[in-house]
């Protein structure tokens, strides 16, 4: 079993790292294999609505978004990591979940995934409640810890002396591992996954 955790910091190594960190190393202990993912610094352009990649299962734009997909369709778990810019999720990690979760629905349905977002103070749940409609919307549990996912300081050294905010992360980090295990464990079995029905389109303006 696999869980891919994205950087979604344009800091390779920086706070929001800090705490995906703590997360893997959680996660590992678990016996759960794992890789830290970072998005890159380049700027990402967000997605145009071409719909293209309903037919390739690839976007358009050959980056790090595609790298990304490759790898997303071996995994079995994901956990997205943003700073907070304005109280929202960073631009970059907005245009990356927004092409990578359009029209690929397949990849990720029934795969748990988590948000954890990191701030020097204040934005921190909106930008969680907006990280989670991307699963919400996919047919992915939603994998929760102790408390809302997040972190505080302004250097990975003030988040590592946030005690609660790090007790957070491999609190999340085992409940995923948790999780994984029952879902495999379900699998072995013979369970099978609940059906799909065939989505229904329903326009407000007709």
């Amino acid at each position: 079993m696999k869980v891919i955790l994205v950087n979604g910091s344009p800091h390779k190594e920086g706070c929001t790292y800090t705490g995906l960190k703590e997360i893997e190393k959680v996660l590992r202990a678990e016996g759960i294999d794992s890789e830290i993912f970072w998005i890159g610094p380049a700027p990402l352009p967000g997605c145009h609505g071409c719909s293209k990649c309903l037919a390739t299962g690839r976007c358009v734009f050959n980056d790090s978004v595609n790298e990304f997909l490759g790898k997303a369709e071996a995994a079995d778990g994901f956990i997205f990591g943003s700073p907070v810019h304005f109280a929202s999720a960073g631009g970059a990690i907005t245009s990356f979940m927004d092409r990578a979760f359009y029209g690929k629905g397949k990849i990720f349905r029934l795969k748990p995934a988590a948000a954890i977002v990191s701030c020097r103070r204040g934005g921190a749940t909106a930008t969680f409640d907006q990280l989670n409609k991307y699963f919400t919307i996919s047919s992915m549990p939603v994998v929760s810890s102790k408390y809302w996912n997040m972190i505080h300081g302004n250097t990975p050294e003030e988040v590592m002396k946030d005690g609660e905010g790090m007790q957070t992360m491999r609190e999340l980090g085992r409940n995923m591992a948790w999780l994984l295990k029952c879902i495999n464990a379900g699998k072995e079995s013979g369970l099978v996954s609940p059906a799909q029905e065939t989505p229904i389109k329903t326009n407000f303006i007709r």
